[in-house]
């Protein structure tokens, strides 16, 4: 067995009243792939930022090969062989792939900057790890799987021998998430030791060496794959046995969202072409899609943020002409955005804040330009509730939420005075199984209660399971909609491929 290059030992950090990290301690070998599980705000990604240098501990110690880490210093981690990719990339759009990549390795006063030695170094590690991207090329102008190719290439620039990937496929395709844990694989074989934060059972049983899990910022177990299985690691995520909701037979109503022949352009993104669908009170309509093919902006749609420029769309009985979101939300409309960090809160805005943001002019909450703190204060009290919203109280950071605990007090605000139209965009990504599970109840819920559900996912187990209906969008194109009883995921496949069978496809218009 290979020698330890890392040693975790008592590591405890709290944030004020909040237990993040409890005394944990683990070690990672030369050559190992050790996954880090547990379920949103177990401390996962707490502990790897003290590794990392961004967080000091309040008690215990890390060694490197032997030697002591100096603590909250993050050029003293990547001077030691310590490489960070996070979750949600730290790159610079402006920039082509080299610049992002040379940022932070040059002294400040070097007149020339020296691109032709960093270049052949950059393409040495890139060949030698086959994660092939153009050092040329502007970052903003590349996929997300690109992008955290870049991610992974500045860590090795920086000649990492440890490298800490936080949720590394939370946004890939699983085209895209095989082909990375191919090249971890690879980098392991070549000696360098990884610890990747995940919530997906599936990868973890497939990728890691070796598993610990941690529960309530505690290291609860350790296990090999080999001896354990999905179930029981859900189990030891969340303290209690895990299992999703079934959908009921729909009774649908009437038309809530209406669209035909829609176009309209997504700035940036993918643009909408002359699409059909129709949705009802009381059902849950899927769509479902390769990432960049235009649910960004089915979403945007749906949400009063884009109008087409092409055809008739109406929402709640309105014909749709341009962008109004309040209008929206005053009739009834409860909005999930795919990215829960820029679009669904404000980070340093307190809970209350974000949580009646969207309906701040309404009477309950503000008068004359004044707000009602305290009304919304008891909002605020009552998601968090309802939700099981753990991290904090009302006057408690948004930003200092986990990924879950951030998503349900999204979910809360939208659909805990019931919504008439709910979208939700990607609404578990990076999510642990208990959390997907009380959120796939709360969609449930939301049906069951008369509400039209727009589900837009890339996860198609999660969109057979809750949706009535599903059509696939690709290029910007729309699908005739099939019953989930007829989906699978090949079928579902092909569609997602713009491979379509308009014969066959169960219209339900």
């Amino acid at each position: 067995m290979a020698e330890p290059v890392l040693r975790l030992s008592g590591i405890s950090k709290r944030f004020g009243p909040v237990i993040a990290n409890e005394a944990i301690s683990l070690e990672l070998r030369r050559g190992e792939l050790l996954a880090l599980l547990g379920e949103n705000g177990a401390g996962k990604t707490t502990l790897m930022s003290i590794l990392f240098g961004h967080y000091t501990a309040d008690a215990g110690h890390i060694e490197v090969e032997g030697r002591p880490l100096p603590p909250g210093r993050p050029r003293a981690a990547i001077d030691a062989g310590i490489g960070m990719v996070h979750q949600h990339f730290s790159l610079a759009d402006n920039l082509t792939v080299l610049e992002n990549v040379m940022t932070g390795s040059e002294p400040v006063w070097r007149l020339r900057s020296n691109r032709g030695p960093a270049r052949r170094k950059l393409m040495a590690i890139a060949e030698r790890f086959g994660l092939r991207v153009d050092p040329g090329r502007r970052v903003g102008d590349l996929s997300v799987g690109e992008q955290q190719r870049v991610e992974i290439l500045k860590a090795l620039y920086n000649d990492a021998r440890i490298l800490i990937l936080d949720e590394p496929t939370a946004v890939l395709t699983g085209r895209e998430a095989e082909t990375l844990y191919a090249t971890l694989r690879m980098m392991a074989q070549e000696g360098l030791s990884l610890i990747f934060i995940s919530h997906k059972l599936r990868e973890v049983m497939a990728a890691a060496d070796r598993i610990v899990v941690l529960r309530g910022g505690r290291s609860v177990a350790e296990r090999a794959p080999a001896d354990t299985s999905r179930s029981d690691l859900a189990e030891l995520m969340v303290g209690r046995r895990i299992a999703r909701p079934q959908r009921a037979p729909a009774t649908p109503g009437a038309p809530v969202v209406e669209a035909r022949g829609v176009s309209a352009r997504h700035a940036g993104g993918t643009d909408l072409h002359a699409i059909d669908f129709t949705l009802h009170a009381g059902e849950t309509l899927g769509i479902v899609g390769v990432a960049g093919n235009g649910q960004t902006a089915l979403a945007r749609l749906a949400n009063g943020l884009l109008a087409p420029y092409r055809g008739r769309l109406t929402i709640l009985g309105r014909a749709v002409r341009r962008p109004d979101v309040g209008a929206l939300v005053r009739a009834g409309v409860g909005r999930i955005p795919e990215d829960r960090t820029r679009e669904g809160v404000i980070g340093e805005f307190a809970l209350w804040e974000n949580a009646v943001l969207e309906r701040i002019d309404l009477a309950r909450f503000s008068r004359r330009g004044i707000v009602n703190r305290a009304a919304a204060r008891r909002f605020t009290q009552e998601i968090i509730d309802a939700f099981d919203v753990r991290g904090g109280g009302p006057d408690h950071r948004a930003s200092l939420l986990s990924g879950g605990n951030m998503q349900k007090l999204i979910l809360g605000r939208n659909m805990i005075e019931g919504p008439r139209l709910l979208i939700a965009a990607q609404p578990t990504r990076g999510l642990d199984e208990g959390a997907i599970a009380a959120i796939h109840t709360r969609l449930l819920e939301a049906r069951a209660a008369g509400a039209a559900v727009l589900l837009i996912s890339e996860d198609l187990d999660e969109v057979i399971g809750l949706a009535d209906r599903i059509h696939a969008i690709a290029g910007g194109r729309m699908s005739p909609p099939v019953a989930a009883e007829a989906a699978d995921a090949r079928r579902l496949g092909l569609m997602m491929a713009g491979d379509w069978d308009e014969e066959r496809a169960a219209d339900a218009h």
